[in-house]
């Protein structure tokens, strides 16, 4: 494909980005790739719609095709992906035996539908010109590098890259590290602490302890980082590849220093998607106070039922609307006065209590399990436990360092060795065999992290991406 896309002139780049995005989509989906092409003709037809008559100045009818596209979004991503949610919270209310439908979910319609309708808001904002060129538009939505799992881009971000990007051989080179990193990040890190949870998960309350239970919360803690964040990675070193420059998605969220601080860093074009389009909209902090803590709740429910059509979700987006509601009114400033350390102990427990209610679906069994983490019915400790920290001590302990910035630090120290002229501090150049060195250590590391990640996926029949179900 890559070999296609760079012998073709740059005219036709687009066409084919456009063709192998849809047959990588059918390939795991074909049934439903009528439905995104519904959804990219259904925006399309409505951003020329609402710019047309924004420019002669009719803003009731521009706002009446902006109403009409977000209506049909909402209720195509509704009715496939919460209908049978409905269903049953009216069967288990009113006692009925409505059959569901038991549909299966479109692939990414979460992220793509968000996307796609972004644009039609900014273009009613005025944010961006309404796309003349349904191709340009439809490679936009159906961007096969972020289009089952995100980030969600906004079409500003990228549309004069979408018209004319320049590919060279930097971004091109910086595009193959950054996936590699996602692919190691995912397949070698996010995949063993997923079947650390599930070994955890898989035990009798009679082979379960306090320390086991907390463990296998923290593995899942790390999974699900390690997964989206590595996808994220993986996409947008595929879109540099590419001559596209995608926002980042993470930055070290475990390293925060309050929640506020945490959904800053996790997920980044989501909780920008939500205030910028919800938010704001509802009046965000400009009315009072009452009307700003009505919003965050109204944003957080929101979030939470975006990932799933679960009480288990809605619950979680209450959990951390509560959170962030008490630390805007009191407890950011109490936390500023305390030690860094504290504040980062602070935020991991919310956020691992958190985990707890995002990866049970049913409230019994994660309650159940929440009390076990605080001793309920379990010893503190047992031989179970003695086995899975032992085992896995080398692992955790690689999961801890590699979610926070010295990776990184390491990795700019080697290139800027490798690529660039560097002076020390007495001014003297770093020699020849350093730079040599530290460009053989950085390869290495990465042909490594490429050769362990594709043995991985040929053995192991064990690969879940948590967040292709949301």
């Amino acid at each position: 494909m890559l070999a296609i896309y760079f012998a073709v002139p740059k005219k036709g780049r687009n066409l084919v980005l456009f063709i192998a995005s849809l047959i990588f989509y059918a390939w795991g989906e074909p049934k439903y790739l009528f439905l995104m092409l519904f959804t990219i003709a259904i925006d399309y037809f409505a951003a020329l719609i609402v710019d047309r008559y924004k420019r002669a100045g009719n803003d009731r009818a521009s706002r009446t095709a902006l109403i009409v596209a977000v209506i049909v979004n909402l209720a195509l991503l509704g009715f496939f992906k919460y209908a049978d949610f409905a269903i049953g919270t009216v069967n288990a209310i009113g006692k009925t035996d409505i059959a569901l439908l038991k549909l299966a979910l479109p692939i990414g319609i979460s992220f793509y539908t968000f996307q796609s309708l972004s644009y039609v808001i900014d273009v009613y904002r005025g944010d961006v010109a309404a796309e003349k060129n349904i191709l340009v538009f439809g490679t936009y939505v159906t961007l096969f590098p972020q289009l089952i799992a995100g980030p969600i881009v906004r079409y500003k971000t990228v549309a004069d890259e979408m018209r004319d990007r320049e590919e060279n051989v930097t971004d091109f080179a910086n595009g193959i590290d950054r996936f590699i990193l996602g692919l190691g990040k995912k397949v070698l890190l996010a995949n063993n602490a997923g079947l650390i949870f599930d070994t955890v998960k898989a035990l009798t309350h009679g082979e379960m302890s306090a320390v086991t239970a907390w463990l296998g919360i923290i593995a899942y803690t790390f999974q699900i980082y390690f997964d989206f964040s590595g996808y994220s990675d993986m996409a947008i070193g595929m879109g540099r590849m590419f001559g596209f420059h995608f926002d980042e998605n993470f930055k070290y969220p475990y390293m925060a220093d309050s929640i506020t601080d945490f959904w800053r860093r996790w997920h980044i074009s989501l909780s920008t998607w939500f205030k910028e389009y919800v938010y704001i909209p509802l009046g965000g902090n400009r009315r009072g106070l009452a009307r700003q803590l009505r919003n965050i709740m109204i944003v957080w429910l929101l979030t939470g039922f975006w990932h799933g059509a679960a009480w288990n979700f809605v619950a979680w987006g209450l959990y951390y609307g509560v959170i962030l509601i008490f630390e805007k009114m009191f407890m950011l400033k109490a936390l500023r006065r305390c030690p860094g350390w504290l504040r980062h102990v602070y935020t991991m427990f919310i956020v691992i209590i958190g985990w707890v209610l995002f990866s049970f679906d049913d409230f019994g069994e994660g309650f159940r399990y929440l009390g076990m983490m605080f001793g309920a019915g379990v010893p503190f400790a047992n031989s179970e436990t003695a086995y899975l920290a032992t085992t896995n001590f080398v692992l955790v302990a690689m999961l801890i360092i590699g979610s926070t910035d010295i990776p990184a630090k390491i990795g700019i120290r080697l290139l800027a060795r490798s690529r660039m002229r560097i002076v020390t501090r007495d001014n003297k150049n770093v020699s020849g065999k350093k730079k040599v060195a530290a460009s053989v250590l950085y390869i290495a590391f990465l042909a490594a992290t490429y050769i362990l990640s594709f043995s991985y996926l040929v053995a192991s029949t064990y690969n879940p991406f948590l967040y292709f179900r949301f």
